[in-house]
């Protein structure tokens, strides 16, 4: 199935050149058709004159047919028909049972209808007879006066219409008239050619023209879609493109305006919560060395005062956490995290991870000893810490975590056995202070995802979250440094 171009020039160039074209073919089909009537008309008028003239002309008397007269004979019919013939013409004759005819043409090519009319004054037809256009005219032949008919009180003999019975039919080519129809036909075409070629022309140059400022819209929507926010069009004119364009400068003023204060408002919110951070870790270092001190004692004391302790230390160690996720993260929006790129070796680095956090006996871990690949330690360390305790705070036991080299890298996957994440919570696991079901009830700050793949990014990789039966599947992709 052939399908339409689907580009807006291509259609205006298309309906424009269909217009012009179709307009044309009914101007010109008209006009072909009143020089064609025309023409016959003409041939038609002139034909059945040019018969009624010759008739007219002929002094011998035709046609005793009056009570004692003798009828027609083949030698008057034919006298008649050479009185009516001309070159290129096929005159037929004919009497009762007697007929002329001086062509190719018979009586039988004559249509019946015309032959009845005829006796009733000339009458014409076009008919196509052997592959050839022919103009028939038929006419009934009238008594002529002769020396023994009665003559009036001034000696002459009165002009009777009494017919004969005698019928002459005369076809007349139209040979003529075929060339010059051909030849109309032929500078039709010719000039509906070129009116063709010009409307393809016109509409061209005019689908461009009114396409231009469509594209220049086009080009300065990518370029405030690329951040280029001051980028404005000149207003030419005052028809609708031009207020189109205005309303697009207006816009673009009103969006440049709006990311203005957005930025403002999102630096000055990360400069507050970097602010904040930072000034929160000194007093919570202070306080996490005092509440040391309270858990060595928290055994010695009461049930009420010990379960107190312990869940102050609770609350401070998540609290600690946050602070060290919130300077982690405004590390990232300031632009300030820097890779430390040495050889690690995978196994021993995420065996160390999780012995590190007493996760040892918990993961099942399946890399390779002599797998060594150059990235940072540090931010590896946080990759695999931030998977690991997500499937074991949110998933269920047997968590996995797998290595293998690649040809462009290092692939680790971590897996847990539990319920799964919400099909509807996939897109935004990495959001930042995201949980989704069971988590949003959790301890966690909803951080730890997103730091993790934020470090990823450091490191040119990436990170992906699909479901699996049962569980969830983290994988995590890290190119050579």
């Amino acid at each position: 199935m052939i399908r339409l171009p689907t580009g807006l020039r291509a259609r205006l160039v298309i309906y424009f050149t269909l217009v012009a074209v179709t307009a044309s073919v009914i101007v010109a089909t008209i006009g072909f058709e009143l020089a064609k009537s025309a023409l016959v008309n003409r041939a038609e008028s002139a034909s059945i004159d040019l018969v009624s003239r010759e008739l007219n002309r002929i002094t011998f008397p035709i046609g005793r047919l009056r009570p004692g007269e003798a009828a027609p004979t083949t030698s008057e019919l034919d006298q008649l028909g050479a009185a009516l013939d001309s070159p290129g013409r096929t005159v037929l004759v004919e009497y009762q049972n007697l007929s002329h005819a001086d062509g190719p043409l018979s009586m039988s090519d004559v249509p019946n209808e015309l032959a009845g009319r005829a006796k009733n004054g000339l009458v014409s037809q076009r008919l196509v007879v052997k592959d050839q256009l022919w103009l028939l005219v038929g006419a009934e032949v009238y008594r002529r006066p002769s020396k023994t008919d009665p003559k009036d009180k001034l000696g002459r003999t009165p002009f009777t219409t009494e017919a004969t019975g005698l019928r002459v039919f005369v076809f007349f080519p139209l040979r003529a008239e075929e060339r010059q129809l051909d030849t109309l036909r032929g500078t039709l075409a010719q000039g509906g050619a070129a009116i063709l070629l010009m409307a393809l022309g016109v509409a061209l140059v005019s689908a461009r023209r009114v396409l231009l400022p469509v594209r220049r819209l086009s080009a300065a929507a990518q370029a405030l879609g690329q951040g280029r926010l001051d980028t404005r069009l000149p207003v030419n004119g005052q028809d609708e493109l031009a207020e189109l364009t205005a309303r697009f400068n207006d816009a673009a003023a009103a969006l440049e305006l709006s990311v203005s204060e957005l930025r403002a408002l999102e630096a000055m919110s990360r400069r507050f919560v970097a602010d904040v951070s930072h000034e929160l870790r000194t007093p919570l270092t202070a306080m996490t060395a005092v509440a040391d001190m309270l858990s060595e004692e928290a055994d010695h004391l009461p049930k009420e005062p010990a379960e107190a302790v312990r869940l102050m230390l609770s609350e401070l160690e998540r609290l600690r956490h946050l602070v060290e996720h919130l300077i982690e993260i405004s590390r990232f929006d300031a632009g300030t995290a820097t890779l430390n790129v040495e050889p690690v070796n995978v196994a021993d680095a995420i065996q160390d991870c999780l012995d590190m956090r007493g996760w040892g006996e918990q993961v099942r871990v399946n890399a390779s000893q002599g797998l060594t690949v150059n990235l940072d330690p540090r931010r590896f360390d946080v990759i695999v810490a931030n998977l690991v305790g997500n499937a074991l705070k949110h998933g269920l036991p047997p968590v996995l975590v797998s290595a293998r080299g690649t040809e462009n890298g290092l692939e680790v996957k971590v897996r847990d056995h539990g319920k799964g994440i919400p099909p509807e919570a996939m897109a935004h696991v990495f959001d930042r202070f995201f949980k989704a079901g069971s988590r949003a009830r959790s301890q966690g700050s909803g951080l730890g995802l997103s730091i993790a793949r934020a470090n990823a990014l450091l490191h040119g990789g990436t990170i992906s979250v699909r479901p699996q039966e049962p569980g969830t599947l983290f994988t995590v992709w890290l190119p050579h440094q």
